[in-house]
């Protein structure tokens, strides 16, 4: 099934909720106003619809194959990856410096959602390079910024993140890979790094993976760890290419999705170490890769987005189209398509009103960023920087899990149709289990929402947006009307749980009361900062109703939805952590 790009509501987002012509207006993004935005989103889209989505199917049915260390995608990617990178579309969020576009993440955010729509294998690629573009400009010295950011920033060189081991998952004091210093200053790293996202393809020239490693002689645990640039080739002094390093795929993993991506096993060292070079300074590698995984956190949550909404096109087309049983009301007298049925609207509306919500918190945490490092003034890109790190794990953590919900709904639209594998909508949910796991489990996401973002500052900052909620729900009472109201007296509802829950954790002085409701107060919180998002979009949308009525109203049914069937989940959600803390561990061990 075909690929079209939600351009209106990506670009209403852009205008109304991220307040495109408000960044235009920051140091460095003076020509990103809504001109642009609408010009770049036009353009994102018509590349790929037109060539990465077609791919999609193909990625499933044959994926990346290894054969002698050697990867081979699959069939139409190298080509689609020339053209991708041809067309700037790797650099778009990157500096002028280094040859990119030096747009907004706002900008970027839609132009990612439209690329993982497309073909959420084909974009894993471009996703793990922007991570490496991002660890080099923080902490990279200017000798690897010379010699490595503009082929990766044009997309000629494509980067990874290396972390798990095998026996070194989300705990990353295990990691056993070493590092041995070289009298010419580099390294010599050796190690065995699973689960590499493109650790080896065949389209483009070089890979410049990023690798955690124990120095010799470093601490033992987390402080012990630094990040090194390892080149799959080593690059001479004019930048060309020379020998190949001593890094090689000895396998890849078959997986339920994103078959198309190669998950590589990639060893270092041996056949006489690879050559390495430090990425910033020794024993600070944890915190330059966590530069990397909040860049992939959010883009994973951006994935979420994605493949729920190439879920729910699909669902609505079959919908459309299926033909089963007369509709319960009488309006047609014979068999009728599904769509007629109140069940089958019901999950589509619940999908699109998921994916908009997500979609327009994405687009404000974009915003926030793109302040907190664009904003003349201090205290306003702190304020910036603290919202937007409050939502990277909501992005990441409620984005996702919704994907699952979605793309199952897909399933369940297309009835014992979606059970068959040739319709494709199997796809998309085996495809998004993934992103609940990779870049931090939801639980991860959620230990970090609990632990620095609510519990650190007492819940400051978690009390200063149920705040700017209030004053939302103020405007919505203001403008009147049933559907306003009706999203106000919710929302409010919500809010409430939410502040009784930041309250419950900020007193708790049992770890594992607080913990046991980790996830679900991921849930709430995502659920309500989505909600908060819908609710605005209500109040824009009443506000510029004329522009395009239908689009208009659509924004406004949506946002009731929302209000009345899934801000709902927030009271459920709230007595789940508040009351049933205790039951959670209560089980003994060996009652397992």
């Amino acid at each position: 099934m075909s690929y079209k790009a939600p351009l209106k509501d990506m670009l209403f987002n852009l205008r109304h909720l991220a307040q495109i012509d408000e960044i235009a207006q920051l140091p460095g993004f003076e020509d990103a106003g809504f001109e642009t935005a609408q010009a770049v989103l036009e353009e994102a889209a018509k590349f790929n619809e037109q060539v990465v989505a077609p791919l999609n199917r193909a990625g499933d049915i044959q994926p990346s194959s290894w054969k002698d260390g050697v990867v081979t995608t699959t069939p139409g990617f190298k080509d689609a990856f020339r053209q991708f990178a041809q067309g700037g579309w790797q650099g778009l969020q990157h500096p002028v410096d280094f040859g990119g576009q030096g747009l907004p993440k706002a900008i970027g955010a839609a132009c990612i959602e439209m690329v993982n729509s497309a073909n959420l294998s084909f974009a894993l690629c471009p996703l793990l390079t922007d991570g490496a573009i991002e660890a080099l400009l923080t902490a990279g010295s200017d000798e690897l910024k010379a010699v490595y950011l503009e082929k990766l920033v044009s997309g000629e060189w494509t980067g990874t993140m290396n972390l798990t081991e095998p026996q070194a998952g989300s705990d990353l004091a295990l990691v056993r890979s070493r590092a041995e210093p070289q009298p010419d200053g580099s390294y010599k790293v050796y190690g065995t790094k699973i689960f590499i996202t493109y650790g080896e393809h065949d389209m483009v020239e070089n890979i410049a993976h990023l690798v955690l490693a124990r120095v010799t002689g470093a601490p033992e645990g987390i402080k012990g760890i630094s990040l090194f640039l390892v080149p799959k080739f080593l690059v001479n002094q004019d930048g060309s290419l020379g020998k190949r390093n001593d890094v090689h795929c000895v396998s890849i993993e078959h997986k339920m999705g994103i078959k198309a991506s190669p998950t590589a096993v990639l060893q270092y060292g041996d056949h006489g170490g690879a050559v390495g070079y430090l990425v910033g300074q020794e024993n600070r590698g944890l915190e330059y890769m966590f530069i990397m995984m909040n860049a992939a956190r959010y883009a994973v949550g951006v994935q979420g987005i994605a493949v729920a909404e190439r879920a729910y096109q699909q669902a609505v087309a079959y919908a459309k189209d299926r033909v089963q049983s007369r509709p319960v009301d009488g309006s047609i007298k014979a068999s009728a398509p599904i769509i007629h049925h109140p069940d089958v609207r019901r999950m589509l509306m619940t999908s699109r009103g998921l994916i908009e919500g997500c979609r327009a918190m994405a687009s404000v945490a974009a915003a926030a960023y793109d302040a907190a490092h664009h904003h003349p003034d201090a205290e306003a890109r702190r304020q910036n920087q603290t919202f937007y790190e409050f939502l990277v794990p909501l992005v990441k953590g409620y984005s996702t899990e919704m994907s699952l919900e979605v793309t199952s709904l897909g399933v369940q639209v297309h009835g014992g149709m979606g059970f068959i594998e040739e319709t494709g909508a199997a796809q998309h949910y085996r495809d998004a289990k993934i992103l609940t796991i990779y870049e931090g489990t939801t639980a991860i996401q959620a230990n970090d929402l609990v632990g620095r973002k609510t519990l650190r500052d007492g819940g400051q900052t978690a009390k200063a947006i149920a705040a700017q909620i209030e004053t939302t729900e103020a405007e919505l009472k203001r403008s009147g009307g049933a559907d306003a109201l009706a999203v106000a007296r919710h929302l409010a509802a919500a809010r409430a749980a939410f502040v009784d829950v930041v309250d419950f954790l900020v007193a708790q002085q049992d770890p594992n009361a607080v913990y046991a409701g980790s996830v679900p107060y991921l849930m709430l919180a995502g659920n309500l900062m989505a909600g908060w998002q819908l609710a605005r979009a209500l109040l824009a949308a009443q506000a510029n109703q004329a522009q395009d009525p239908a689009f208009m109203q659509g924004k406004v049914t949506t946002a009731r939805f929302y209000a009345e069937h899934i801000l709902t989940r927030t009271a459920g959600q709230r007595a789940a952590i508040v009351e049933g803390a205790a039951s959670v561990t209560a089980l003994p061990l060996d009652a397992f």
